[in-house]
């Protein structure tokens, strides 16, 4: 039994930390002895105790914190890790010099979440034996870099099919709005941040309701641009049009009544809400920026739009929403795709491949 420890100094909550305990479970299921070493503050900390996983606790309070490094090579003798996965910008440097230093000799991947520019070529070049990433946008990415090419792997975040599904949840959001079956709903599950692109949509929707005036619309989720959206949508006075529906965590409940999903985000390393949205047979629209092209195949499950363009991001809505049997056929399309290329299961047997492949070259 090969033993799997994941290392996060994040402490906040998003698709980073989820993917990884989505990995934990997989993997758990599979086979391997998994743990996960974290801060004592780190939300995936407390998550993956609440299911059972061992957690292992450290501050990280700098990239350079020496003590961090010894206590984490001090983790992997004692728990005998035989692969050591990272994350975040601090864990990969201080969990890839403890590896690195460990007499066990771990097996090290760094898996890179994001489509920012990096800061630090060390935690990729050098300290890992191989990089994955969540999308070929960023590998070729971190490949045009100077990262080599051939320890740079692509291995796409996977959805839960059974708790995204068409019949997985009542879909109780138009009854708490008091909308009937036939009002056209658009929603964004997104944290309200810029980057995001809410303020495009919210540009766009004067469009849209000349063409489709019973439209709402709805956004689901938390965020520093929360005072700024609400302020845009009284501007536009969109009050009995848009509703701003706060933090959900039943976000199958949210997208099941949706006619359509969009999400006109402006950076995106793949596009976890897509796939989520997809695998419950839903229409989505998005825009043509990092990996989102790699979700969304054009008029086949959706439509893809040029980053903020209001005015091509509405036609693209108001084509499915005028088109309701489109919109069907595009959300069974969505669903095939995801069930395809985008499940946990396809992801941890790509990461169990790779681990073992890896196992197989270093320790001949």
């Amino acid at each position: 039994m090969l033993t799997l420890m994941h290392t996060e100094s994040s402490l906040a909550w998003g698709g980073q930390e989820n993917r990884t305990l989505q990995e934990l479970r997989g993997l758990s299921r599979m086979g391997y002895r998994v743990l996960v070493l974290c801060p004592p503050q780190a939300e995936i900390g407390r998550r993956a105790a609440a299911e059972g996983i061992p957690v292992r606790f450290r501050s990280m309070r700098k990239s350079y914190d020496v003590a961090a490094v010894s206590a984490i090579r001090n983790v992997i003798r004692d728990e005998q890790v035989d692969i050591l996965n990272t994350h975040s910008g601090r864990d990969s440097l201080l969990a890839g010099l403890a590896g690195r230093l460990s007499s066990r000799r771990p097996i090290i991947v760094r898996t890179r979440h994001l489509a920012l520019p990096i800061t630090s070529r060390i935690s990729y070049r050098y300290l890992p034996h191989r990089v994955v990433t969540v999308s070929e946008y960023v590998r070729r990415y971190l490949i045009d870099e100077g990262i080599p090419a051939e320890r740079v792997m692509a291995v796409p975040t996977g959805i839960d099919t059974e708790r995204f599904s068409p019949g997985a949840a009542a879909g109780t959001l138009r009854e708490e709005l008091g909308l009937s079956s036939h009002v056209p709903l658009v929603g964004i599950v997104a944290i309200l941040r810029r980057k995001k692109g809410h303020h495009v949509l919210l540009d766009a929707v004067p469009e849209i309701l000349r063409a489709v005036p019973e439209a709402v619309f709805v956004m689901a989720g938390n965020g520093p641009q929360r005072d700024n959206i609400e302020g845009k949508i009284r501007s536009l006075g969109l009050s009995k049009k848009v509703f701003l529906l706060g933090l959900r965590m039943d976000v199958p409940n949210v997208i099941a009544p949706l006619d359509l999903f969009v999400l006109p985000t402006l950076e995106e390393a793949l596009g976890t809400a897509f796939l989520e949205a997809m695998a419950m047979e839903k229409p989505v629209v998005g825009t043509r920026v990092g990996g989102v092209g790699e979700v969304i195949e054009d008029g086949v499950n959706g439509h893809l739009v040029p980053p903020e363009d209001p005015a091509t991001l509405a036609r693209a809505i108001v084509d499915i929403l005028r088109d309701r049997e489109k919109g069907r056929r595009m959300g069974i399309e969505g669903r095939k795709i995801v069930q395809e290329k985008y499940t946990v299961e396809v992801m941890c047997a790509k990461m169990s491949s790779l681990y073992r492949s890896l196992a197989g070259e270093l320790r001949k």
